[in-house]
């Protein structure tokens, strides 16, 4: 499942709601036909307008919505924060192997620049300031690496792995941490 949108909030007094879409285009997320939530409820989707620009004129991912069933605002608000997902086979298919979705990234095997193996992605996170792969499974534990192409130079969905360009001293710990604890 690929996650692409979430519900946010309620909008107005009708049943409306406001949904952050993750897709390439915003509108599209109406286009993949029923959504699901993690406990498999199903939520059809009509986009109905945008949502005013915020300070600096954001929000351009944030659309209004009518659900089908929801027809008030209580309704409404009790779906904030609910998670929209599609199956990875109802996405286009891509044909630009340059391209590919986050969600392709989920297990992919991963090398250094030296062929160390590090593991394998088991997340692709993004906080705000960008996309971020997280890493388990190899000889220095899991950790996190920011998906851009200077740290993550080669992506080979079909074969199953990607690259790291790690800068040296990647893995050595600041001068004055603290060595792990361990609590008893």
């Amino acid at each position: 499942m690929v996650l692409m949108g979430a519900i946010i909030g309620a909008h107005g007094i009708k049943g409306e709601v406001k949904v952050k879409s993750f897709a390439g285009a915003p509108k599209a997320i109406a286009s993949y036909g029923p959504l699901v939530d993690a406990k498999g409820r199903s939520f059809a989707l009509s986009v109905t307008g945008q949502a005013s620009p915020g300070k600096n004129g954001v929000n351009q991912d944030v659309l209004i919505a009518r659900i089908d069933g929801v027809g008030d605002r209580n309704a409404a608000e009790a779906l904030k924060g609910v998670e929209l997902f599609v199956a990875r086979e109802r996405l286009p298919k891509i044909a630009d192997e340059e391209e590919f979705y986050l969600a392709d990234l989920i297990g992919l095997e991963v090398v250094d620049q030296h062929g160390m193996a590090h593991g394998h992605v088991i997340a692709v996170e993004n906080y705000g300031a960008g996309d971020v792969l997280s890493l388990e499974g190899g000889p220095k534990g899991a950790f996190d690496v920011a998906f851009t192409k200077a740290l993550v130079p080669v992506v080979d969905v079909a074969g199953g792995k990607l690259t790291l360009d790690l800068p040296d001293g990647f893995f050595d710990r600041p001068e004055g941490e603290p060595e792990d604890v361990v609590v008893n």
